[in-house]
């Protein structure tokens, strides 16, 4: 669903929001995208248990702890932080994800950054038996051929396509289903520029650009400034904002609009990913730090 952004912005230009998030209750934006094809690549390998990774507040792993139990799987998540496995229930992600039957299997920090290694492998291998593997972010050439099929005939009117990066899935899938007229931009969540070479991976086109000046210091970093935005666009338009992904991509769009970034006349398409479930999580910490918690309902 396309929602039109009723806000007068200079030079004529338009600003649409492609409503992703609302196309799973639990499973929503780019996560639904990504295990699409996933799903049905674990179903015809006969396999009935599904492994993956993330972080505490992961969209991901709700995603996939959710996802499992809607298709039968049983699913692993391979959580960072090793000092979060008696912290479960004051945790929302991590306690959405368990009371939908993922089982956590908590690693190190050190340890995870060897997840990808085959003995880090062969060893979840010897604990959980025989496992589909769903990458960190779910990004893959099944992820990204399910996010090819997020632009579709209305949007061919859009000059700009803009999203959110993680792991460089969705805006692969943007990228090779775009149409020539069409550039899209990415506005990455995390600092470093290694996201190029990833997209390059899967990207068969070259009409994309990454914006890397709005991450906010890096993935899960906010301030006041962003919460403020993120609030008032909820006012404004009734549409809720995540802060560690589109949220900072919106704020980044609307930066650039009012520093003449994009030509007259433009009509820009904003992907909305979801991962609406984060912002509980957030909210518990800012209400440590003292800061404004974020809206997303009411």
């Amino acid at each position: 669903m396309n929602q039109e952004i009723h806000i007068n912005f200079p030079n004529h230009i338009s600003l649409t929001i492609k409503r992703d998030d609302l196309n799973h209750p639990f499973i929503s934006g780019n996560k639904l995208r990504k295990l699409k094809y996933n799903l049905l690549q674990a179903k015809a390998e006969k396999k009935d248990t599904l492994v993956t990774f993330g972080g505490a507040f992961s969209n991901h792993i709700a995603a996939v702890a959710y996802a499992g139990k809607e298709q039968g799987f049983k699913t692993i998540g391979v959580i960072r932080g090793d000092e979060l496995f008696d912290k479960i229930e004051e945790n929302p992600t991590l306690k959405f994800a368990q009371e939908n039957g993922m089982q956590f299997e908590f690693v190190t920090r050190e340890d995870y950054r060897h997840k990808s290694d085959i003995s880090f492998i062969e060893k979840l291998k010897e604990k959980f038996g025989d496992f589909y593997l769903v990458p960190e972010g779910g990004t893959n050439e099944l992820a990204v051929k399910g996010c090819e099929e997020i632009l579709t005939a209305e949007d061919a009117v859009f000059n700009f396509v803009c999203c959110a990066v993680g792991t460089g899935g969705t805006i692969s899938g943007l990228i090779n289903s775009a149409l020539p007229n069409q550039k899209i931009l990415g506005f990455p969540a995390l600092k470093g520029d290694f996201l190029t070479d990833e997209i390059r991976i899967f990207a068969k086109q070259d009409n994309w650009n990454l914006i890397s000046d709005y991450h906010f210091g890096g993935y899960g970093k906010i301030n006041l400034e962003l919460i403020e935005f993120i609030n008032t666009f909820f006012e404004e338009t009734k549409v809720p904002l995540d802060p560690i992904y589109t949220g900072k991509m919106v704020f980044g769009v609307i930066d650039l609009i009012h520093k003449n970034y994009f030509p007259e006349n433009s009509k820009i398409l904003l992907l909305h990913t979801g991962g609406l479930q984060g912002i509980d999580g957030m909210n518990i910490k800012l209400k440590q730090k003292k800061l404004p918690i974020l809206k997303s309902n009411g």
